[in-house]
């Protein structure tokens, strides 16, 4: 076997499963013209790691090469899909220190929020919902960890949404599927 061989494999690796890792958010996230052609190059790059890997079984740093591979692209791809931040956040605040208003902070600081009063277990507590970009999730929590750091906090995944005004202007009533600005110069939604 050739020097470079394993180092072939193992490369091949990180790149095959980077992509299934970032093409597996794409399908979740509703991008099926992009998974779809990510899982052509996938699947290529996967039959060459294999081939090379079941050629040279019988080499021990063949196959360590191959799961290496996997295990590093594993890494790798979580850290491209944290780094490009695919989607929206539904971020559901409930605070129990009604006097100062969570919802006032986060529209002085841009963000479109709607203000709900109800009552928690030790009395009246303020519950304010926004929708995000998911890359300013960490900006957000900032603010929240400063105006109200008692808060109960939960984050959700938004996919489809209806009615209301959003963050691309639409406000006609129609099904809006959010998605990232980078995908949305790939793909044209209707």
């Amino acid at each position: 076997m050739l020097w470079y061989i394993p180092l072939l494999i193992f490369c091949a690796r990180i790149c095959d499963v980077s992509i299934n890792t970032m093409r597996t958010m794409l399908v979740i996230s509703g991008h099926r013209a992009i998974a779809t052609m990510l899982g052509f190059f996938e699947v290529v790059i996967w039959v060459i790691a294999a081939g090379f890997a079941f050629k040279y079984l019988d080499q021990p740093l063949a196959v360590i090469s191959y799961a290496g591979g996997f295990s590093a692209g594993v890494a790798v791809g979580m850290w491209l899909e944290q780094r490009i931040a695919l989607g929206y956040r539904m971020v559901q605040v409930v605070s129990p220190a009604t006097e100062l208003t969570v919802s006032r902070a986060l529209r002085d600081h841009g963000y479109r929020t709607t203000r709900v009063e109800g009552n928690g277990r030790d009395g009246p507590v303020e519950i304010a919902y926004t929708v995000i970009r998911r890359k300013k999730l960490k900006d957000v929590r900032a603010i929240l960890a400063e105006v109200a750091p008692r808060s109960f906090i939960t984050i959700e995944r938004v996919d489809v949404a209806t009615g209301g005004a959003f963050p691309n202007g639409n406000s006609n009533g129609s099904t809006q599927r959010f998605t990232s600005r980078i995908w949305d110069r790939v793909l044209v939604r209707k």
